[in-house]
């Protein structure tokens, strides 16, 4: 039950509904129950890993309240590891499989990642002193297992959430009317742009062998505009719900597409993540003391190595496959590379010529788009000689009939076959990135990148009704065009 699907709607409708009229000592109970089911309906039978590594990582807490010193400390480090081990068992222990018999197969639990680096983050924090211990098990495991963060984040912080889930909520007009365009806003980027994109990225991607260097260029660029729009737009839907109850959830991403460096770019990329691994692993690096290990002065890692050691992990974090190894250490090279030119060349200007600033977001993007193919390659389980042979076939064959063919051709074989189905596709898919790109870029420069629905809620009201139209009919043309095209769509929606 993913937060675009119509049941979720409904779902939310009634825990809202039935949460915001309840005395408060009685609202956490609901939204932990609440959250129970959601992850129950969705990911099956492994609520119950959930629920351990929750209490495993809270009794640790309780450790850390009760010592003090290296005994605290302890407990710091028995929570982290334990949490690592039980997260690397479910990530990278599927060869299992191939010996275990079928009621043993080793699956990961979904959102696994998310909720055990937001237990980490608060053994941390709660070690450090930048948060509270929380005593109440009620309010940790609902910390740990909202339903609006536990799949898929952002991942959250203990001490910016947790005081809020132990204040009372109330139905609010305005907050309940931001939330309503967040969730617009959210449902049309996933919807109508990434699972519509994904048509032909999938059917790509699945045969690349088979199409010339246009198309897969083309796919390359549609699947790292699927992957941002359905991440971002998913990171929407969560914040959207979280107002709904009363809750203020952190941003995830700030257009990340019009950053001129990729310090800009990962600073507004899947900003819970980036920040978590700046607090919690690239910080300690670059600090670490290393008298004790080297047996001589104190020495400080090189900010170089602190970098290439956090995308190492960030790719690795992503899948247990090299391609994401690949692609987190491309990242890494991006990053220092940049550090190293600024540090021979001087650091760019603060103002420069609007050609040069477009021509440097232009750059980002490509070798962003370059490194997505090793990221979408490791999704399906493609291997590194597979990733090369895809970007060495994006320079062969580039031709302008073969390309019309290949368009074509991917569309009318992948899943329409039908020229006219074929030519509506393309031109929604041009449409509907079109004024998401827009909104971005409006987001950006006419609001700083403030919250998207701020920027909606500044439109004059004649126009704001319109975008409002405009995004329910995309979404629900987009949903249409996901299940066989218009008349399988229509007969879809006949029998709900």
């Amino acid at each position: 039950m993913g937060l675009q699907t119509i049941q979720y709607m409904f779902f939310l409708a009634v825990v809202a509904g039935v949460y915001l009229h309840l005395p408060r000592r009685a609202q956490p109970v609901l939204l932990l129950a609440a959250s129970w089911v959601f992850y129950a309906l969705t990911a099956g039978g492994y609520l119950a890993v959930t629920l351990c590594i929750g209490a495993f990582t809270y009794l640790c807490g309780l450790g850390i309240a009760r010592k003090d010193g290296a005994h605290k400390q302890a407990f710091v480090r028995l929570g982290v590891i334990g949490s690592v081990a039980i997260l690397a068992f479910f990530k990278y222990f599927g060869f299992l499989n191939a010996v275990l018999p079928a009621p043993f197969q080793i699956i990961m639990p979904l959102g696994i990642s998310f909720y055990t680096f937001a237990a980490i983050s608060y053994l941390i924090d709660a070690g450090r002193g930048d948060c509270e211990v929380e005593c109440s098990p009620l309010y940790y495991l609902l910390f740990l297992t909202f339903f609006g963060t536990v799949t898929q984040g952002p991942i959250p912080r203990a001490g910016a959430l947790i005081p809020q889930l132990r204040a009372e909520h109330r139905f609010d007009a305005q907050r309940t009317v931001r939330a309503l365009r967040l969730y617009a806003l959210g449902l049309f980027k996933m919807v109508a742009v990434s699972d519509v994109l994904g048509m032909v990225v999938d059917e790509v991607f699945g045969s690349w062998q088979n199409y010339g260097g246009g198309m897969l260029i083309l796919a390359a660029v549609f699947y790292t505009f699927q992957l941002y729009f359905n991440f971002s737009g998913y990171s929407e839907l969560a914040r959207a719900t979280g107002l709904v109850l009363g809750l203020e959830l952190a941003e995830n991403f700030k257009t990340p597409f019009f950053a001129t460096n990729f310090s800009g770019f990962w600073s507004r990329w899947h900003i819970s993540f980036s920040s978590w691994l700046q607090d919690y692993l690239f910080m300690p690096l670059a600090w670490a003391d290393t008298e004790r290990l080297t047996g001589g002065r104190l020495r400080r890692l090189p900010p170089e190595v602190c970098v290439f050691i956090v995308f190492f992990v960030s790719g690795f974090w992503h899948g247990n496959t090299l391609p994401f190894v690949v692609w987190g250490l491309l990242q890494a090279l991006y990053r220092v590379g940049e550090e190293l030119l600024h540090r021979r060349l001087g650091k760019p200007k603060k103002k420069a010529p609007a050609q040069v600033l477009w021509g440097k977001r232009a750059g980002v993007f490509v070798l962003w788009t370059l490194s997505m193919v090793f990221f979408r390659m490791g999704s399906g389980n493609g291997t590194v000689g597979a990733c090369f042979g895809y970007l060495a076939g994006m320079v062969r064959g580039l031709s302008p009939v073969r390309f019309a063919g290949d368009v074509y051709t991917a569309a009318y074989n992948g899943f329409y076959a039908n020229t006219m189905m074929v030519g509506a596709y393309y031109a929604f898919a041009a449409v509907v990135l079109a004024l998401a790109l827009f909104l971005d870029y409006r987001r950006c420069f006419g609001f700083k990148n403030k919250g998207s629905e701020v920027m909606v809620a500044a439109i004059p009201g004649v126009r704001r009704q319109a975008l409002y139209l405009v995004l329910v009919t995309l979404i629900l043309i987009g949903y249409i065009l996901q299940n066989g095209g218009f008349a399988a769509g229509l007969g879809m929606y006949a029998g709900y």
